[in-house]
Formats: structure tokens, C-alpha cells, sequence
């Protein structure tokens, strides 16, 4: 059963993103707060608690509880997530675009065993602006048909609805870099000497490596999130 502090952190929370409370405004004070969701003081302190530990509030001492910032996009970096299911949780306007799309011979050690690939390139679009390039290598062995459209749409709802596999983990790294030309011609960078690139490495259920992904982030435009538990040894 959620506990009280857990609903009102999730209900400022998701006004702070709408922008009910807009960012660099105080929040209403504890009593206030208290007196709203007609809650103790302690439970209000323990959701403020969770809304500084997320990074949607500083507290400050003698001002209270400042909004940040929140318009970059949560990047679940633990998680195995495509881009269109990232889409349907950011309710934001959202365009894939295929630049390079081919089955080649394997020429380097990336899929290792893999005789033929396909190559693929697309353009993340997020509200207008190219923000995402993401090159992937995939095993023809495991994925022997894909198109622009299949491309265009969600690789990983083809691989599981329509050749039945299952998508099960990946290893990742993350890296900064300086941007490649490619990068400053496909992105719209507005200025950023930097890129955040995630490569990793994502395997079927039975431990097959299918997929090789080399995903280049504009870097003022996403948190890279993650949970970790501390275990008691």
C-alpha cells in the first residue's frame, strides 16, 4: 500500500511538470502544504525530501522549497527501452528519420561471429529539434528482415510481435565526446561542444547479442536517470 507522503510527492511532482508551479518560484510552506492535503508536517517533509532527491525542488534555508528546472528529458539509462515506448511516456511531439538503412558484410568486432548486418541510422526528433542519432548494428541472423517503415516506427515491437523473440538485457557505457561532423550536420546542436553517447550492447532472452547501439545525445536536453539501492553486506 503506497504511503500519504508517496501520493503528495507524485501530485506536486506532476505539477511542477506541468508547470503549475513554475521554476524558480517557492513551493507553498510546510503548513501550507499540510493544511492542503491535510497531512502531519513530517509527512510533507518526507515528500519534499523525495521531490530534492529527484531534482524537482532546492531547499533552501530561509526561502523554503525552490523549483528547478525540469525541462530536460528523464533518460532511463538502467532500462532496455525503444524510443517510441520513451515517446508514449513523454507525451511530447516525437519523429524518427532514417538516414541510412543497409544489410552489409560484418567489418568489425562489434556483433562478433556475424557475417552480415544490418545498418541503421535515425534521427530522433523531439518537439521540433534533432536531438538524437542513434547508429545501431543489428544481427541479420536474428532480425533477417527490416524496412524504412519498420525503421520509422519501433524495431524492437517488430522483433517482438512479429519475429517472437524476447528483448531481455544490455550492457552500457557512457561516455562525453566532442561532436563528430556527422553529428553537427544531423543534429541541431545549437552551440554544444559536447555529446553524451550511450553504447551498448542488448541481448535476447537465450543470451544472443542481436544489437550493437551507438545512441549520441545533445546533452543540455536530457537527465540520465537512474535507482540504486544500497545492499547491506
Amino acid at each position: 500500500m503506497k504511503r500519504k507522503f508517496q501520493d503528495i510527492y507524485k501530485q506536486l511532482s506532476e505539477s511542477i511538470e506541468a508547470g503549475t508551479f513554475q521554476t524558480g518560484t517557492t513551493l507553498p510552506s510546510e503548513n501550507e502544504l499540510a493544511e492542503n492535503y491535510n497531512a502531519s508536517r513530517e509527512t510533507i517533509r518526507k515528500a519534499l525530501n523525495m521531490l530534492s532527491e529527484h531534482g524537482y525542488i532546492q531547499k533552501v534555508q530561509g526561502k523554503g522549497s525552490i523549483v528547478l528546472d525540469m525541462s530536460r528529458i528523464n533518460f532511463p539509462f538502467s532500462g532496455v527501452i525503444s524510443f517510441q515506448e520513451l515517446s508514449q511516456k513523454l507525451g511530447t511531439r516525437t519523429k524518427t528519420e532514417v538516414v541510412y538503412l543497409k544489410k552489409e558484410h560484418a567489418t568489425d568486432h562489434q556483433l562478433k561471429g556475424e557475417e552480415r548486418v544490418w545498418r541503421v541510422h535515425r534521427v530522433r526528433h523531439i518537439d521540433g529539434e534533432r536531438i538524437i542519432l542513434d547508429k545501431d548494428v543489428f544481427s541479420v541472423q536474428a532480425v533477417p528482415h527490416l524496412t524504412n517503415e519498420i525503421c520509422e516506427n519501433s524495431i524492437y515491437d517488430f522483433i517482438e510481435n512479429n519475429l517472437g523473440l524476447t528483448i531481455s538485457f544490455a550492457h552500457k557505457e557512457i561516455v562525453i565526446e566532442e561532436p563528430s561532423e556527422e553529428d553537427q550536420h544531423l543534429l541541431d546542436l545549437n552551440g554544444s561542444h559536447n555529446i553524451v553517447v550511450i553504447r551498448s550492447f542488448t541481448y535476447l532472452e537465450d543470451a544472443t547479442l542481436f544489437q550493437y547501439t551507438e545512441s549520441r545525445h545533445r546533452p543540455d536536453k536530457f537527465r540520465f536517470v537512474d535507482f540504486a539501492r544500497r545492499v547491506q553486506t
